[in-house]
């Protein structure tokens, strides 16, 4: 093994080498996951939840490049929409509360399969949690150096009830979590390629200290203080613009921004001091720190407002015109639509922090992780001979409950992550508790508002890799001794078995399927669920 190559093995550690099944596996495990999520994706044919909103906003867009609002005269607005009348829009223009991103990919379902599908409705939101399983599977197969665990990984963000409803659910939070969860993988792809580069460096100027090359080991004495810049880097491009995307469906994607540039940074700091540079804070900070910071930020700001192009290129959207008719006293020289667009924001800033009204699904965050008060999307309950009830009274419900076995089971695995990274400085423990940071700490300070428990799809992705991780360490790695191993592999076996077998049991209500009321009671294990 050459230097530059015991270097890099020693900065990105150890990697699987069987790569087909590295794709293979996952790629099997999302053909799956895809088509549980694409089965019936269209029932039931109604605008269940906030679906009300961003399928209609999202057709508006097909229609109008903004959101406009449905006249008052229109009385039901939702039974027209799925009867086959879709355009329900007056003239006016609509406040809408969240930015185009999410609504433009329920668009393109809209666009492709018409606006009176609801197969199409989802099938943007479907899309991208199916690919979310394939990305998921690689990303915790980098991380964790085996093709097994990535596999694990697949399986359980293949079956969670959360994923899985969302994923089949016109709404906005998936869509957050995909592009948080794809600027996650963009990162840690340029972690790896950036050791690679910094070996490569390193080593460089420790061969021409050996030959004597007495130029270039000047540049090695000088470089090694602070080490050596890492380039351009693309995939923290890559990751700029998938953080742009995410806050460009909800406001809540910039904390991801917040939480992952902290964790890009750090890693630097680790593969410098791995590498031997005697200033390795300073240096992952001077040059190659303040370079990410610029890059992502502006990038994550420059798609943002792209995302309002449809705003941009209309006169009548809402606060089109604000500008023309407040002239400014400040900031003159700042265009027109972009003041327009920042008192457009100061409006929807406002409803943000003020919304307290009451609501029976509203939850505190504390709860979210143990699944106190899941959200019901969807409920009816039709009596004997209505849709295919057989029984005196069903249950017909869509409830978005996440997976209790692994949501109870990551619980658990925070404190072992907050451990590993704490006192063993394990880079995979802090990676995932970088995802818990940016998707599920921020709403402990919104405590006041009206919230739900569906918000933490965000942040899915980092739970499954939780539990994942803790089910890794007790398998223990390559070394492990063979029975450690094998008591491993039977407990990560029975917790992923009994996993899928706990969705198949709550597959009803994530369904809408018409089951006897008795059944559906079953299954509301605590009795704040009800």
């Amino acid at each position: 093994m050459t230097p530059t190559e015991q270097l890099r093995s020693q900065l990105l550690g150890y990697r699987p080498t069987d790569v087909m099944w590295g794709w293979l596996a996952p790629l099997i495990v999302a053909a799956v996951g895809g088509f549980l999520r694409f089965w019936q994706l269209g029932e039931p044919h109604k605008l269940i939840f906030d679906e009300t909103y961003y399928v209609k906003q999202g057709y508006s867009y097909l229609l109008y490049g903004y959101e406009r609002s449905h006249p008052t005269s229109i009385k039901s607005p939702d039974v027209l929409f799925t009867h086959g009348t879709p355009n329900v829009f007056g003239t006016d223009a609509e406040l809408v509360v969240h930015p185009p991103v999410g609504k433009w990919i329920i668009a393109a379902g809209e666009h492709i399969f018409g606006g009176t599908s609801s197969f199409g409705w989802r099938f943007g939101v479907a899309l991208l949690g199916t690919i979310s399983i394939l990305m998921i599977g690689r990303a915790a197969r980098r991380m964790f150096g085996s093709t097994l665990l990535g596999t694990i990984a697949a399986i359980l963000l293949a079956f969670d009830g959360q994923h899985f409803v969302h994923s089949r659910t016109g709404l906005l939070d998936l869509i957050v979590m995909f592009w948080a969860f794809a600027a996650f993988c963009a990162l840690l792809i340029d972690r790896d390629h950036s050791r690679e580069i910094l070996a490569r460096k390193v080593v460089a100027w420790q061969d021409a200290r050996a030959r004597g090359d007495v130029a270039n080991a000047s540049t090695r004495h000088t470089g090694m203080n602070f080490g050596p810049w890492l380039g351009w880097r693309p995939w923290r491009w890559v990751a700029g613009i998938c953080l742009g995307l995410a806050a460009g469906s909800k406001w809540s994607g910039v904390f991801f921004l917040v939480a992952f540039g902290l964790m890009t940074v750090l890693w630097d700091m680790g593969a410098r001091r791995a590498a031997g540079v005697r200033h390795w804070m300073w240096g992952a900070i001077l040059p190659d720190g303040l370079y990410a910071g610029l890059l992502m930020v502006s990038l994550t700001v420059s798609v943002y407002v792209a995302s309002w192009a449809g705003w941009f290129a209309s006169k009548d959207a809402y606060n089109r015109q604000w500008a023309a008719t407040h002239p400014a006293t400040t900031f003159a020289w700042v265009p027109d639509s972009l003041r327009s667009l920042w008192h457009y924001h100061a409006e929807i800033y406002t409803f943000h922090v003020n919304l307290t009204s009451s609501h029976p699904y509203q939850t505190n965050p504390w709860s979210w992780m143990v699944q106190g008060r899941p959200t019901s999307f969807f409920y009816e309950g039709p009596k004997k001979g209505q849709d295919g009830c057989l029984v005196d009274l069903c249950s017909k419900a869509i409830t978005s409950l996440g997976t209790p076995t692994l949501w109870w089971g990551a619980t658990i695995s925070i404190f072992v992550l907050l451990f590993m990274w704490a006192l063993r400085r394990d880079w995979r423990a802090g990676a995932i508790l970088a995802g818990f940071a940016g998707g599920y700490l921020p709403w402990f300070n919104y405590q006041h508002r009206t919230i739900f428990t569906f918000y933490e799809v965000a942040f899915v992705p980092f739970v499954v890799l939780a539990v994942t991780y803790v089910l890794g360490l007790g398998i223990g790695g390559p070394q492990a001794s063979p029975g450690r191993r094998q008591i491993g592999l039977l407990a990560a076996g029975l917790f992923v078995v009994a996993s899928v077998a706990c969705f198949a049991y709550f597959y009803p209500i994530y369904t809408a399927q018409v089951i006897p009321y008795p059944q559906w009671r079953m299954r509301m294990w605590l009795p704040s669920w009800v």
